[in-house]
């Protein structure tokens, strides 16, 4: 039987949600204007003014943000309350350019709160669970975001952090946690570890996982429902929308659904900036309806996914995103070949390969050159060359297949690439372009 957090929301009629989407904007776009001289800028020198916008339908008039916006207007310059309303910051885990930091007022939190507590929820999440928050805490939303959660709901939160992993499987098994929250490569290591200490999954008590912060594929999925014994959710979100809970997947798992009666969602043509019809692919755009703190208007996110509102069975009527294909700013050209990372993922667990892996993409004689490392399970490992040279003729023609074009493949030995607690780096680029 579903569960809801917040019924009478999730499962609002879709004219009610419109209606509310309609005056949150309205009012939203005139706070900004009258709050946030940056953005007010921005609306000049497009020629709109809050009187331009009457409904949802007005929102591709409004200019957008970007990740270059926040960076020039940093650190005060897109708040839109004084700094003595302002109870938090979060700022996101960059590694380029200035951090971008996001500011939130007690009602922004309790919203973002609210959020993570259905994603909890949809997961099978009550007042009876032992959820274990393994995101890292601090700066980094993850933490923050589901352990308030976890408090909304009702659960023992047992905030454990990243890191420590075999302090995280002792409270596991002594607390009899039921829902674990992490990134996916952790959970994956997580598994690997068990594993290793002797645990199946019928040793394990946790019956989910919310699992975010970064590109997964649904072998990935699989193969960490298969170790853990647990069903897998995906949830999304970013540090400038506020965190983890912009959206999350419902138990059917058909995508995600998004809080729409907190953000506006469009899918947009990354190079044009034209809003396109529903079931496109294009970059996903967010407006977030009603953030104090840091209130975002057509933020740019570089994701690339698409969107449905056809009906979801389990009786949330919110627009769902599918998982991301890949970002628009991290996605690789190779020798004119647009190629993402998910991509290589999918080949190497459809080899049977676990995902712990690195691209290393580099530039010799002027050519593009793409290498995959990739570790071999205990059970393949094998001195026998010529065997290790049929596995990785495989991989190659499985890439060449994949992506059109050819990668060097390596065949590494276990646990020779580095672990990671938190976001895994998969990519190492090493062009100087």
């Amino acid at each position: 039987m579903e569960r809801y957090y917040q019924p009478e929301i999730e499962c609002a009629p879709r004219e009610e949600i419109v209606k509310l989407q309609n005056e949150r904007l309205v009012k939203q776009v005139q706070s900004v204007w009258d709050n946030v001289p940056y953005y007010r800028k921005k609306m000049e020198e497009k020629g709109v003014t809050p009187a331009d916008i009457k409904t949802i339908d007005d929102l591709h008039k409004l200019p957008f943000l970007s990740k270059d916006d926040l960076r020039e207007a940093y650190p005060y310059g897109l708040m839109g309350r004084p700094l003595k309303d302002c109870v938090r910051i979060q700022s996101t885990s960059g590694t380029t350019g200035k951090r971008v930091v996001a500011f939130y007022t007690q009602h922004d939190v309790d919203l973002w709160e609210d959020c993570c507590a259905r994603a909890i929820v949809a997961a099978g999440g009550t007042n009876e669970d032992v959820c274990q928050v393994s995101y890292g805490y601090g700066l980094f939303t993850g933490g923050p975001g589901l352990n308030g959660g976890s408090h909304k709901v009702g659960s023992l939160t047992v905030p454990t952090s990243s890191g420590n992993t075999d302090r995280q499987i002792m409270f596991i098994m002594d607390l009899s946690a039921t829902i674990l929250c992490c990134t996916p490569s952790y959970a994956a290591y997580l598994g690997e570890r068990f594993k290793e200490m002797g645990y199946g999954p019928d040793d394990i008590s946790l019956k989910a996982g919310i699992f975010g912060a970064e590109a997964w594929s649904e072998e990935m999925r699989r193969d960490i429902e298969k170790t853990l014994g647990i069903k897998a959710f995906d949830i999304y979100g970013l540090t400038e929308l506020s965190g983890p809970g912009v959206a999350f997947e419902c138990s059917e798992q058909k995508g995600m659904h998004i809080n729409e009666d907190h953000f506006i969602v469009e899918i947009i043509d990354p190079v044009t900036g034209e809003v396109l019809p529903e079931g496109e692919q294009g970059e996903l755009v967010f407006t977030a309806v009603d953030k104090e703190a840091f209130p975002m208007i057509r933020y740019r996110t570089r994701d690339i996914c698409s969107i449905t509102r056809e009906k979801c069975s389990c009786g949330r009527t919110h627009v769902r995103m599918a998982k991301p294909k890949g970002r628009s700013d991290d996605m690789l050209i190779i020798r004119g070949v647009n190629v993402f990372p998910s991509q290589i993922e999918t080949v190497l667990l459809n080899n049977g390969y676990a995902a712990n892996y690195q691209i290393i993409i580099d530039r010799v004689n002027n050519t593009d050159t793409l290498d995959v490392r990739v570790e071999m399970t205990p059970e393949m490992f094998t001195d026998n060359v010529g065997e290790i040279q049929q596995r990785q003729r495989t991989l190659v023609e499985g890439l060449r297949s994949m992506l059109g074009l050819k990668a060097q493949v390596t065949l590494v030995a276990p646990k020779s690439i580095v672990r990671s607690e938190g976001k895994a780096v998969r990519v190492i680029d090493k062009r100087k372009i």
